[in-house]
């Protein structure tokens, strides 16, 4: 099962999900002036990322609008990248944020999950209703795919709907319970579901229900750092020391715009960032 793998690379290497969310502005003059194409920049700065952390990251995420911003040349070096990563050994993460029903959210797993882009797993937007995740059931049968549904974003405009109540619960709660049942024949060998879902890290108590609550599912955490959250919430939202990943995207990739003339180094740079970010959370993990 491929969240069990994802599950093992966390008690080797760690909690960080590393987001190559990556815009041209990102790249250093001097590294993109070597590049004639956008496409060719961002696919090499990619490269280089990867090259100076994948034995250290838990997995990669590649969030779709930062190439499709790019046009064809983005695409392009989103496919390539996808394909790197996986050639690497490493779990990526299609940050689409898919949600659609029938032949439509079928179209779309087939997108995703075969062929040019082709990823391990892939965000999916529940919030239209449970249907839109029966598309991808086929593949997560097959072990080899998986899927994070949005629970509880970390957005401040969470609150406009997440956060309103149903029956008593919050609609959050509610989803999150859903996608736990609808995922529960999908359990591995980790204890968890080839179905994780999306929770930000920005308050404990909250953390702390929603991990009680959905103890089958793992989870992809957003919202560390520049959005309020840290890393006693991180400590929260996991279970013995597992069962979830830590987004972090421009805090990496923009690292060596922290020391002076950095832009040369910027691959040694992220992963400074990357081993601090961890070492964080392993602090957190042995106080809490």
């Amino acid at each position: 099962m491929i969240m069990d793998e994802l599950y093992a690379r966390v008690a080797e290497r760690g909690y960080v999900c590393l987001g190559l969310d990556t815009a041209p502005d990102y790249i250093p003059a001097d590294f993109a002036a070597r590049y004639p194409s956008v496409g060719e920049r961002l696919l090499a700065f990619n490269r280089r990322i990867v090259d100076a952390t994948a034995d250290i990251v838990a997995c990669y995420k590649v969030q779709i609008s930062y190439y499709e911003a790019c046009g064809l040349q983005g695409l392009a070096a989103y496919r390539d990248t996808l394909r790197y990563v996986r050639e690497k050994g490493v779990p990526v993460i299609a940050d689409v944020k898919r949600g659609d029903i029938a032949s439509t959210a079928a179209q779309y797993a087939k997108a995703h999950f075969t062929g040019d882009f082709e990823a391990d797993f892939v965000t999916l937007n529940p919030y239209m209703g449970f249907d839109t995740l029966e598309p991808w059931l086929p593949y997560f049968e097959s072990g080899r795919k998986g899927a994070f549904a949005l629970v509880r974003t970390s957005n401040p405009g969470a609150k406009d709907i997440e956060y309103r109540t149903c029956e008593g619960k919050r609609i959050y709660e509610v989803v999150g319970e859903g996608v736990r049942d609808v995922g529960a024949r999908f359990v591995g060998r980790s204890g968890y579901s080839g179905l994780g879902a999306v929770v930000g890290c920005t308050d404990v108590a909250e953390a702390a229900r929603l991990r009680a609550a959905l103890n089958t599912v793992f989870f992809l955490i957003p919202g560390y750092g520049a959005q309020g959250g840290g890393a006693a919430e991180i400590a929260t939202l996991l279970r013995g020391g597992n069962g979830g990943v830590v987004n972090s995207s421009r805090a990496i990739l923009l690292g060596y715009r922290k020391h002076p003339g950095g832009e040369a180094r910027f691959d040694e740079y992220a992963r400074m960032e990357a081993v601090s970010m961890n070492e964080e959370i392993r602090r957190a993990i042995t106080f809490s």
